[in-house]
């Protein structure tokens, strides 16, 4: 079922949302070449402790870590650890935080020191493929005008959206109903009209290459590309409301130009 939030729910959402924007912000703004990732998640480990709130990753279903950092041909899910971050790398970076019982959640990858013109290029399409999705967050709209806008977009400049992990409903739970894909199937039955108070997380995973990935048989997390392709990943959660739709992982306006910040 999905649930549409009230007015009460959608205030902690905002703060949960607007808590998980500046922590994110503030990790992404610290990539640079020779950082570890694992430096890069005990930087969102104190700010977690700062704000007060509970890191929305950190053993979920066993997960070891609060961030979750995806370097060059890993898609999502990949594991801190010792690996140092070097010019011409990508890190994908997924973080969520709860606060008073609701989740936030966003992702974001940026490039490390001087990237190739082709990762670049990735890296816009993948985040304009994430507003083009965001736009069609509309009451009336059916969910896979969502997956469409992405896909076409993905697909329109060359490149190919993940089909094994998609975005999802968020609210009490980290993975609510529906499931948000970013591409639409004609398998697909599942297909509601958007409501307001309708609180998605919209995230498209974009490769260099083939669409297709697989799990690390040893981590049990990192998921890769298959054929080694570079990956990309953004994600805001947002409100359907009765206009446009609201980016609740959005930086508070007195923050907005804070030139610490990684903008998305």
């Amino acid at each position: 079922m999905i649930t549409r939030k009230s007015p009460f729910e959608l205030n902690r959402m905002r703060k949960a949302g607007e808590i998980t924007r500046l922590i994110l912000g503030r990790v992404a703004a610290a990539v640079k070449p020779g950082i570890t990732t694992k430096e890069l998640d005990e930087l969102a480990e104190a700010a977690v402790k700062e704000f007060n709130v509970k890191p929305a990753f950190k053993g979920y279903q066993g997960f070891p870590a609060s961030v979750c950092t995806s370097v060059n041909d890993q898609v999502v899910h990949g594991i801190p650890g010792v690996r140092k971050l070097k010019s011409g790398d990508i890190v994908g970076l997924d973080f969520g935080v709860v606060y008073k019982g609701y989740y936030g959640d966003a992702a974001v990858t940026v490039g490390v020191g001087e990237i190739a013109p082709e990762h670049q290029r990735l890296l816009e399409v993948t985040r304009e493929a994430l507003w083009k999705g965001i736009n069609e967050a509309r009451a009336g709209n059916r969910l896979s005008a969502i997956s469409r806008a992405i896909q076409e977009h993905v697909e329109g400049n060359g490149f190919s959206v993940v089909r094994d992990f998609v975005g999802h409903g968020i609210g009490q739970a980290m993975h609510e109903e529906p499931q948000v894909p970013n591409y639409v199937s004609p398998l697909q039955r599942y297909n509601p009209v958007l409501k307001p108070g309708m609180t998605l997380a919209i995230e498209p995973m974009v490769n260099v290459g083939s669409y297709q990935v697989k799990v690390d048989p040893h981590d049990h997390w990192t998921v890769t590309t298959t054929d080694g392709s570079y990956s990309a990943h953004f994600e805001h959660t947002v409100l359907v409301t009765t206009g446009d739709p609201e980016i609740l992982t959005k930086l508070p306006e007195s923050r907005e130009d804070d030139g610490g910040m990684v903008q998305w």
